[in-house]
């Protein structure tokens, strides 16, 4: 019925009110049309927190773990019920349509942006992903599958000419968004690059197998189309033609209101260049979009929110610990136990420095952080224990390495607003001559979106900076164009810096920092000011930064040394940067920066009671690993960081995470690392074969296997059983596991089943996760898992045939605890070639 009224919607229009609604209003809404009922969809990143419609630090969000790290929980549940606090959030800020998940893959741990991806795992990043679209849209809002497809590293990411097999995009890459697409996603957003020669907004795939408009040439039953019905939207900027993404399946050009569609659509239709029926199309898709969350007809009822409001930290909480990967517990380092502990010496930059989301157009701003630090002291204050003047653990603190000398946005804590003293800058808006036109309290140096007004051309930034120690200063402006910089009424910076980047990060998000040097003395005020023209082309972010003098790395190393030796356990927390990782740039190296590496060693050497944190949003090398007795990897944890961090810490919630993505030990050690173009080109020469796959065809030994990851008890796996022949026509198995908890506490553990073929005619993985389910159990306590597998589990795509098909004969199913630790396997014998059936889709295989 509401397809049919949509029709009816489409035949009230002409083709001019249709054209028009398919570029963006602006950056983040559609256009209405009050003739059809159609109010603005408003869209929003992204998958760790909802920003809403502006760049604006007082319009704080909830800030969830990062999506390696919700895809480390191996918990779908959990997942779903983030993604409904999600929905919560976006109803909250006005916004129809989230711009997540991003369903793109870690290809090679230097992609600059896999924080915000899920995994190497097609299957693992499949499940979820639709548990991540499941839980948002049981909210009532959109989610977006992003960025289809291939969209896997960041170098040239505009541009790049991404070449791969049919087979490899069918069974890895095009995987996790056919199962968002029979999740029933209501968006899917064309990424920037090409893929085989086609730029994504006009490239076929968004027509077969996305939509399944069309059948693939030759003869026979045809399968792979998946039947979308959703609406294709373009990421920020990336339909740069106008006939070719108009023919292709893309439906909407964001943002708005321009674009080449809005210069150029109606002539091309009205000219008979482009069929009206794909507008339709188009537009129909858009209503129907529309219309599901609430934006088309009467406005759709309000919700409750899915987790209630008293309970979102403590989700958020949870899901610190639930993500968070114990990769080494030597000797029962772990968890600490308060009441043997007299001094804590907490060492490390990310401590009270801690990174809790990635950089980019996905970031939000937190209304309250924890960091590791304040967590930590929070638990022991609540838990007596002997030791210090009160009867609790005393603790410590040392960063361990000199003050980050990279310009920071001006910090509240010691700068405030000339105008009416509150903590923060001025932000003022000149004309011409210099005249304010508008000005406004802002609580960060960084801001990338100023007030619009008419008339203004320059944005100022004017705050009486009080710094915490003396010397020389880094002052940096970041911007594009005609930038100045002042102190105390000295001119310390003025020039000319034109545009270098179409990256809509690089120009909107993150511009880079113009630097200059200034002497500051502690506790003693001075007016800093930055001024920049806004030019048309050069955006309008502008940020006033700052960063300490120099520090001196030995003396900084050796009071963590003497902390370290003076404490009954110390706890390092080291990690990336925003240099190091960040969208719209690849990481150049995996190692820590700022040497992080050695204060590690050095402290492990002072203490054999060393538990180290990595806070990272994908791999780091870690040649020092096997020096410290506990490791943990915490990822991008979110707002809650400190809390969830100290409740694993300490044993009151057990690490649930497991690793998403296979950890090398060295950066060459890695079997695909290469993100870079050649001559514009990026060949996934690997085909099939990334991830802990790659690693196995290698024949080489990572540092920690992906699926790797420890508990607080141990599990001994005991049995396996599967079927012994399964046919070839697409149905699946399932496979029972059954393991024993023979540790000392209550536990969960993660089972993960393989597949492997050694007599075969195709190129396959040595093996490749086929499924995993968790079980939990108290000790001595017997568990079963049950994993299904299914039918696509066992079989590969045949480009010839264009269909998948099965080869008969054995396969050898595995199951353990990580991709590298196997204990048990048993045969199953396909008897039956063939293609598969309809239940062979990626929808059987998340059951």
């Amino acid at each position: 019925m509401a397809e049919d009224e949509t029709g009816r919607l489409l035949e009230k229009l002409d083709t001019g009110q249709k054209v028009r609604l398919l570029t963006g209003a602006s950056n983040w809404r559609t256009y209405a049309e009050p003739a059809v009922g159609l109010r603005p969809v408003t869209m929003s990143d992204g998958p760790s927190g909802v920003r809403g419609e502006t760049w604006d630090e007082r319009r704080t969000s909830l800030v969830l773990p990062s999506p390696t790290a919700l895809a480390a929980s191996w918990d779908e549940e959990l997942v779903r019920e983030l993604g409904g606090l999600l929905a919560t959030e976006a109803r909250r800020k006005g916004v129809q349509v989230l711009l997540a998940p991003t369903l793109n893959l870690h290809r090679s741990p230097l992609g600059g942006r896999h924080f915000e991806c899920f995994s190497e795992d097609p299957l693992l990043t499949a499940r979820t992903g639709v548990a991540f679209v499941k839980g948002v849209q049981e909210g009532g809002v959109a989610a977006t599958a992003k960025h289809f497809v291939a969209n896997d590293a960041e170098t040239d990411r505009l541009h790049v000419d991404v070449r791969v097999t049919e087979r490899a995009l069918r069974e890895v890459y095009l995987a996790p968004f056919e199962a968002a697409v029979e999740a029933g996603v209501w968006a899917v957003m064309s990424a920037y690059n090409k893929v085989n020669g086609v730029t994504m907004s006009a490239s076929p795939l968004l027509e077969w197998p996305l939509k399944g408009d069309r059948p693939l040439p030759g003869n026979g039953p045809v399968q792979g189309g998946w039947g979308f019905d959703g609406l294709v939207v373009s990421d920020w900027g990336a339909v740069r033609s106008l006939l070719g993404s108009a023919r292709s399946g893309q439906d909407l050009a964001m943002p708005g209101p321009r674009s080449p569609w809005a210069a150029g659509l109606l002539a091309a239709v009205t000219a008979g260049l482009i069929d009206e029926a794909r507008i339709d199309d188009k537009v129909r898709r858009l209503l129907r979009l529309a219309r599901r969350v609430g934006a088309l007809g009467e406005p759709a009822p309000a919700r409750r929110p899915l987790t209630p409001p008293a309970g979102e930290r403590a989700l958020l909480r949870r899901a610190v610990a639930a993500g968070t990967v114990l990769l080494r517990n030597e000797r029962g380092a772990l968890p600490l136990d308060p009441d043997r502990l007299r001094r804590v010496a907490v060492i490390g930059p990310r401590a009270t420095a801690v990174r809790i989301q990635g950089g980019g157009s996905a970031e939000v701003f937190p209304s309250s952080v924890v960091t590791p630090l304040e967590g930590i002291e929070a638990a022991l204050r609540e838990a007596p224990v002997r030791g210090g003047a009160d009867g609790r653990a005393e603790v410590t603190y040392t960063p361990g390495v000199p003050p980050d000398t990279r310009p920071r946005p001006l910090d509240p804590a010691w700068t405030r607003d000339p105008r009416d003293g509150e903590p923060g800058v001025l932000v003022r808006l000149l004309d011409a001559d210099g005249a304010e036109l508008h000005a406004e309290h802002r609580l960060s140096g960084r801001i990338v979106e100023p007030a619009r007004v008419a008339g203004a051309v320059t944005v100022e930034i004017r705050a009486l900076v009080r710094p915490p120690e003396s010397g020389s200063w880094t002052l940096g402006v970041g911007g594009w164009g005609l930038i100045s910089l002042s102190v105390d009424g000295r001119t310390l910076l003025s020039g000319e810096f034109p545009l270098d980047s179409d990256d809509p990060t690089r120009v909107h998000v993150s511009p880079p920092y113009r630097c200059a040097r200034a002497e500051l003395t502690e506790g003693v005020e001075s007016e800093v000011v930055a001024r920049r023209r806004l030019d048309s082309g050069t955006g309008v972010a502008t940020l006033l930064a700052a960063a300490p003098p120099p520090g001196d790395a030995p003396t900084a190393l050796a009071a963590a040394v003497a902390a370290a030796r003076a404490a009954d356990v110390a706890v390092v927390v080291v990690g990336t940067t925003e240099e190091s990782e960040s969208e719209g740039r690849d990481r150049e190296s995996l190692a820590l920066p700022d040497g992080q590496d050695a204060l590690v060693r050095a402290v492990a050497r002072a203490n054999p009671r060393t538990v180290v944190l990595v806070n990272s949003g994908g791999p780091v090398a870690l040649p020092w690993h096997r020096e410290v007795p506990a490791l943990l990897l915490t990822w991008f944890p979110g707002q809650e960081a400190g809390h969830g961090l100290a409740d694993v810490l300490f044993g009151h919630a057990e690490p649930g995470g497991r690793l998403p993505t296979t950890w090398a030990l060295a950066e060459e050690d890695v079997p695909v690392l290469d993100t870079r173009p050649r001559e514009g080109r990026l060949p996934y020469e690997e085909g099939v074969h990334i991830g802990h796959r790659a690693w196995l065809r290698a024949g080489a030994e990572p540092a920690y296997w992906f699926g790797h990851g420890l508990g607080y008890t141990t599990w001994q796996y005991e049995g396996l059983e599967a079927p012994r022949a399964a046919d070839g026509e697409g149905v699946g198995v399932d496979v029972r596991v059954r393991l024993r908890n023979t540790g000392p506490r209550r536990g969960r553990e993660v089972v993960q089943v393989y597949v492997a073929r050694a007599d075969t005619t195709v190129d396959r993985p040595v093996r490749a996760l086929a499924g995993y389910a968790a079980v939990e159990a108290g000790p001595g306590e017997e568990a079963v898992a049950t994993v299904r597998l299914a039918a696509r589990a066992l079989a590969h795509w045949s480009a010839d045939g264009g269909r998948w098909e099965t080869e008969p004969g054995a396969f050898t199913l595995l199951a353990g605890s990580s991709a590298g630790e196997l204990p048990l396997s048993t045969t199953v014998t396909v008897v039956a070639p063939g293609p598969l059936a309809p239940d062979s889709s990626m929808e059987s295989a998340l059951r």
